[in-house]
């Protein structure tokens, strides 16, 4: 059965789908680590490259965003002829200092800034709208209904609109997507009119993501039951599906530890993975791909050696399918499975992690294996992974190696104290370092008043982030202890 956890009970809100109790996904949504995608914006461009046969928009964020030719509204709608255009260099459709709306579809990663489009795409219930989109493509979901559907397309869309048809269109009635389009239409016309009214560059459309990706997530289920800890989620979500269960979640231990959620985190950022049969895999990210090592380990099989290495990357291979979904590894990925001499056997890993992808929702290519029997494939990366998310470079070992950030430690205490919200305690004293006080201190005002009591620091010197909850009590002697007036 499926459930989904969903942990909204403090700043950083999070929410994992397991399916027959094992953990598949795990997303995080904190305020400084907000995905971008999806978020359209009002932008300048500050240069264009025809090296790159690209352009570089200023957006109002921190970093430039990246925009190439091909997904250049201007060159989208050029009535030319496919074979015409792609001779053309970019600086034919755009211009330094242009004004173009574009929306992010990759957020920004190390050095690299946002990579926007400027074909926008605004998703409605059945339908995704692109004003400048210029065709028609139907959910690779839907099978049966394919060619109709283009054809519903071609006559509700104008010559340089686009449509896409979502897997629910298959229930709606022409009518209904007729009127869906023309709301549609009103969206985008509104973002044009607060597009006019910026004088620089600056968001006008910014997506609400974690409820966003929740009710998708919802949506996607046949069956099962969601457990959500914020009863006003809870009450919107209900009857979004009428085959899920929702359940409200009021313990006082963090949701995510009561349905051990945090330990598989921990898990995922071990470098070690064990497999049930005593084998292992290696993981490796680095910014330009992942590698990943399978070692029989402690398995020796009780047949020949190939089986044992055919049952040892059968189990790898379903593994890594899993690993990578929930780490969130996106880009180029090299498996160095357990040498199999057999051609045969090599085709049936590779069908069998293919078939394990399938129940990924982020685009994986296969590209098979090498000469030196090396599967390579790559995932598409919208955001970051979750060791990026929750990890920083260690200074001690001169980044050689990742240790917990202070905004992970401050987090997981702001967890710990809530499940002492409403106790009998006037204080807490916590002793930590500093850089994991000041994660917190935006968010303690808030903090405190979830909890009814005051929360006081003890600071400490150390070369990696932790905390110490060390005392509850009564607020004249925590604080005293804390060296803060009172």
């Amino acid at each position: 059965m499926d459930k989904l956890i969903v942990n909204t009970a403090s700043i950083e809100k999070r929410f994992a789908l397991v399916r027959n109790n094992i953990v598949e996904e795990i997303i995080f949504d904190r305020p400084e680590q907000r995905s971008l995608v999806g978020n359209i914006y009002f932008g300048t461009v500050t240069k264009v490259l025809p090296g790159m046969n690209a352009a570089f928009i200023d957006i109002g964020e921190e970093k430039n965003a990246y925009l190439h030719r091909d997904v250049l509204a201007a060159y989208v709608l050029s009535p030319e002829r496919s074979i015409d255009k792609e001779k053309k260099s970019v600086s034919t459709f755009v211009h330094q200092g242009e004004k173009l709306i574009v929306q992010v579809d990759k957020d920004a990663t190390g050095p690299k800034g946002p990579r926007v489009t400027g074909i926008i795409e605004i998703t409605g219930d059945n339908l995704i709208y692109m004003p400048k989109g210029r065709y028609v493509a139907v959910s690779k979901k839907i099978v049966d209904e394919k060619e109709h559907l283009r054809s519903v397309g071609m006559e509700l869309k104008s010559e340089d609109e686009g449509l896409i048809f979502r897997t629910s269109s298959t229930s709606a009635t022409q009518e209904e997507m007729e009127n869906e389009l023309n709301s549609l239409r009103s969206q985008y016309a509104k973002l044009l009119e607060k597009a006019g009214t910026l004088k620089k560059p600056g968001i006008i459309y910014q997506k609400d993501t974690f409820t966003q990706m929740v009710l998708d997530s919802i949506t996607q289920m046949s069956s099962g039951e969601v457990i959500i800890d914020d009863l006003s989620l809870k009450n919107f979500i209900t009857n979004k599906n009428p085959n899920i269960k929702i359940t409200y979640y009021n313990g006082k231990e963090n949701i995510f530890s009561h349905h051990r959620i945090e330990h598989e985190i921990d898990k995922a950022l071990k470098r070690i993975v064990w497999l049930d049969n005593g084998a292992y895999l290696i993981f490796d990210e680095t910014e330009a791909l992942t590698i990943i090592d399978v070692n029989t380990g402690k398995f020796s099989g009780k047949n020949d050696y190939q089986d044992t290495v055919v049952k040892t990357n059968t189990l790898a291979a379903i593994e890594i399918a899993r690993q990578l979904k929930l780490r969130d590894v996106g880009g180029i990925v090299l498996i160095d499975f357990i040498n199999m001499q057999n051609d045969k056997d090599k085709r049936y890993i590779q069908e069998t992690i293919e078939k394990e992808f399938q129940k990924d929702k982020t685009r994986t290519k296969i590209i098979g294996f090498t000469s030196l029997g090396i599967l390579q494939l790559t995932r598409k990366k919208t955001k970051v992974s979750l060791s990026e998310a929750l990890q920083v470079k260690c200074a001690v070992c001169d980044g050689t190696g990742r240790i917990l950030s202070a905004e992970t430690i401050a987090f997981r205490l702001e967890r710990e104290l809530l499940e002492h919200r409403n106790s009998d305690a006037e204080a807490v004293l916590i002793e930590t370092t500093i850089e994991v006080k000041e994660a917190i201190e935006p968010h303690l005002e808030m903090v405190e008043e979830w909890l009814h009591f005051k929360v006081y620091f003890s600071i400490q010197s150390s070369a990696t982030q932790y905390y110490v909850v060390k005392q509850f009590g009564n607020h004249d002697e925590i604080a005293q202890k804390a060296g803060e007036p009172y």
